[in-house]
Order: C-alpha cells, then sequence, then structure tokens
C-alpha cells in the first residue's frame, strides 16, 4: 500500500495510477451535504480532448492513465466527505469533525477489501 497526499489532483498523478492495481481517492466535495461520508467506484471518463493542469477528478485520472500509459487499476473507489464550505480556516466544520471516525471506518474498511480482493 502506498499513500500519495497532494493537495490538488493533476497530471502527474497518472503514471502512478496507470502502475497500481488498485486505486482508492479520498476527497472532500461541497456538492455533498456537510459530514456526508460516501463510497463510489469510480471508472475511466471517456477520451476527451480538454485537460485542466491545475486538478482533475478522480474519473478523469483514470482516463488519462488508460489514454497515456495504456493501463488502468483493476479497482478504483472514491469516498468523499461532504465538506459545505472550502474557506481558508483553522479547523473543520462540526459536521465534518463528527463525520471523521465514520470516514476513517470507511476508509480502513475499503482499503481492507481492496487489498482482500487482490489477493
Amino acid at each position: 500500500m502506498r499513500v500519495v497526499a497532494s493537495q490538488q489532483w493533476t497530471l502527474e498523478l497518472t503514471e502512478e495510477i496507470a502502475a497500481a492495481e488498485t486505486v482508492l481517492f479520498v476527497d472532500c466535495s461541497v456538492a455533498a451535504q456537510p459530514g456526508a461520508v460516501v463510497v463510489v467506484d469510480v471508472q475511466a471518463s471517456a477520451k476527451s480532448e480538454k485537460i485542466d493542469t491545475h486538478q482533475q477528478g478522480a474519473s478523469e485520472l483514470l482516463g488519462l492513465a488508460r489514454d497515456l500509459y495504456g493501463s488502468l487499476p483493476r479497482a478504483a473507489v472514491l469516498l468523499t466527505v461532504g465538506a459545505g464550505s472550502l474557506e481558508l480556516g483553522e479547523e473543520f466544520s462540526a459536521a465534518v469533525k463528527a463525520a471523521l471516525p465514520d470516514a476513517c471506518a470507511k476508509m480502513e474498511e475499503t482499503a481492507e477489501r481492496l487489498l482482500a480482493d487482490a489477493r
């Protein structure tokens, strides 16, 4: 297992994604309810002519790994925590703080499932 922390998902991650057997993306989202924890499978996006050099989504990174390196992980999963706000601050919101134990548990369960499926 390898952990890669990145403030933004950029094109540089595609080589590692292409070489990985499985990928667990972890992110926050203002589109989800604050504190909501969601785990979904991710599929590679269709080939796109437009590439954002500053930030990609999970499916776009998978599609780029396929297109640039001819390889995809066997499985890819996205764990999202609803953020509510992305304003600068020193602490998480109360809703996010309350969701952290559930998010950590789901991340551990998902990682264990992905590792077990790889065996």
